[in-house]
């Protein structure tokens, strides 16, 4: 079974983008089989490719960061099995637009996979300077290793009934 997942931030340039080269690079590293996309909750960035300052984080890191920012839309919440919010506005946003109870049950704050800290939110670097990029990058790999982790542990199929 491939798992579907969709990593939200606010305008899909910074910290969806980072998330999901992350965590396709934790799933090939662990032999999961995943198909990540991410998406915006705003619209002011649609088409635009990633910021330059976190291409240039992931680059230092050794972690390729490509797309184009779009915007969630309402087939997102049925085509992917569990969608992963960069920070409790976008949580919050993304729970206004889905269309249903069993969409709410798919959605969750992503660096709560992070067993190394309590935080629950992944910082918006946009508009600082290159250590908060770098930061990013770092926060984003540590939620993938442990999201991907409770897939090796639960299993693929439980995925959407992760807690």
């Amino acid at each position: 079974m491939t798992l579907k997942v969709l990593v939200v931030c606010a305008g899909n340039i910074c910290r969806s983008p980072s998330a999901e080269a992350a965590i396709n690079e934790a799933a090939l590293a662990r032999g999961i089989d995943v198909q990540v996309d991410s998406a915006g909750t705003g619209s002011w960035n649609l088409g635009e490719p990633p910021h330059g300052q976190v291409i240039a984080a992931g680059e230092r890191a050794g972690l390729t960061i490509e797309g184009r920012a779009r915007k969630v839309n309402s087939l997102d919440f049925d085509r992917h099995d569990v969608i992963l919010a960069m920070d409790r506005s976008n949580l919050r946003d993304l729970m206004a637009m889905a269309p249903s109870l069993e969409a709410h049950a798919k959605m969750r704050l992503f660096r709560t996979y992070d067993t190394t800290s309590a935080e629950e939110e992944i910082p918006d670097p946009y508009g600082g300077p290159d250590e908060g990029y770098d930061e990013t990058i770092r926060l984003v790999r540590l939620a993938a290793e442990g999201f991907v982790e409770s897939l090796v542990s639960t299993g693929v199929e439980d995925a959407v009934t992760l807690d």
